[in-house]
């Protein structure tokens, strides 16, 4: 099945690359992700120049500081806060403007800048500890933070995250629980040694909060039921009734075993019913055991958390380009109708692989799709069909939900060529 009526993709003539300096910031080294992380770095280096002297106090300080943003800034509430700010800006904006706004789903640079700072002003203190010989109470549960704060950064290291997910993800978890234990065990002892009362010290109200950010999600862990369909052997759909109807474009984390790992997948409500679905394709160990198991129940924690296709709203016109499952990010707003959009999908044989329920769906609310199937004319070149759709649907921006590698290609692809581009950055 295609909708496409010109095969021929290689025919289509891309926009022009942008003049050499404009595009050399368009480069992915230079993504805003990576821009905020280093604004973090800079802010700190310039508070390191400008200390009158770095003593161990400082440099503890200091360090609780950036932990605090490198964990707040992850919590759940803040990012739909920042996506609701962000996406607040009319349309009638320049479109320079609007296309920096939409960015804001790169947030986590700043918990990466946090994190990184926080661990080296962390050793600064204890060395300087050290010198000072500020006691074992103190020294004892700063070096074992060493140690832990030493794995943390290790495996999320990208190249070591990528090749094993679930290590960092255990060791993110286990270790920043107990390093929280220690963080308090060291504050409390560094209290008590200054003779001031717990609740006069700012550092206590600073931990409190990141206690508060790190419990919260968990206080809404639950055990909910799921009804699973199977429309092909590669892809489950799920569908939940609990709780309230979650906003399009948000996703849930759901687990089989919460304490072990979670995953996330957009949510897909309908317009019309109650509860919403969730596109599970086969891409790993857990994805192949949840389509073949079918489980009659999940957990879930936290609250739905906005994603990176709620940045539509800042444009008039958008396309979605999506390969395979990442069809299941772009139906809930495919189904909204919100924002006038074009559809690009890519994926092999989709009503085998999807079901016809399901393709039928897209269909009636997007009658010109533009559906590739592999399985009948092999893989396109999705920067050029993006471009062609960008172009003929006079679109101000590209949404793309792939793959990391074809995400990549065609959000840096199109953004070299002055068109507005997003798509996921797997920074979590």
């Amino acid at each position: 099945m295609t909708r496409l009526e010109n095969a021929l993709v290689d025919d289509v003539e891309l926009p022009p690359l942008l003049p050499p300096v404009r595009r050399a910031f368009k480069h992915p080294a230079l993504m805003h992700f990576n821009r905020l992380a280093a604004a973090v770095i800079i802010v700190n280096l310039a508070f390191l120049a400008t200390a009158d002297g770095i003593t161990a106090e400082t440099a503890s300080r200091a360090a609780l500081w950036n932990f605090a943003l490198a964990i707040v800034i992850r919590r759940q509430r803040l990012i739909n806060l920042l996506f609701r700010l962000a996406t607040a800006a009319p349309v009638t904006w320049p479109l320079k403007v609007r296309w920096t706004l939409a960015k804001v789903y790169h947030f986590g640079g700043l918990h990466v800048g946090g994190a990184l700072a926080g661990s080296l002003w962390f050793g600064g203190f204890v060395v300087l500890a050290t010198v000072e010989r500020v006691g074992a109470a103190i020294l004892v549960p700063a070096y074992a933070l060493v140690g832990l704060f030493g794995a943390m950064l290790v495996t999320a290291v990208p190249k070591l995250r990528a090749g094993n997910h679930d290590r960092f993800e255990l060791v993110h978890r286990f270790g920043g629980w107990l390093s929280l234990v220690l963080l308090w065990a060291m504050t409390i002892a560094q209290i008590r040694g200054s003779g001031e009362s717990v609740l006069e010290v700012l550092e206590f109200w600073v931990l409190t909060a990141i206690t508060v950010a790190v419990v919260a999600p968990w206080t809404r862990l639950r055990r909910v039921p799921v009804d699973i369909k199977r429309p092909s052997s590669h892809v489950a759909i799920a569908r939940f009734t609990h709780g309230r109807k979650p906003f399009a474009g948000s996703s849930t984390a759901i687990s089989r075993s919460p304490l072990r790992e979670w995953h996330s997948f957009a949510n897909i409500p309908s317009p019309t019913e109650h509860g919403f679905r969730l596109t599970i394709s086969r891409a790993g160990d857990w994805t192949g055991r949840f389509i073949d198991d079918e489980p009659g129940h999940v957990w879930v924690k936290g609250i739905t958390t906005a994603g990176v296709a709620n940045i539509e709203v800042l444009f008039r016109k958008v396309v979605y380009v999506a390969t395979g499952s990442g069809i299941g990010p772009c139906l809930p707003h495919l189904l909204a109708q919100e924002v006038p959009a074009l559809l690009v999908w890519s994926t092999r044989s989709p009503r085998d692989t999807f079901g016809d329920e399901l393709v039928d769906e897209i269909l009636a609310v997007q009658p010109d799709a533009r559906i590739w199937d592999t399985a009948e004319h092999g893989k396109p070149d999705m920067i050029r069909l993006a471009a062609a759709a960008h172009r003929d649907f006079d679109a101000e921006a590209v949404i793309c939900i792939s793959n990391k590698k074809l995400t990549w290609q065609v959000v840096h692809g199109l953004e070299r060529r002055g068109i507005p581009a997003y798509g996921a950055i797997w920074d979590s």
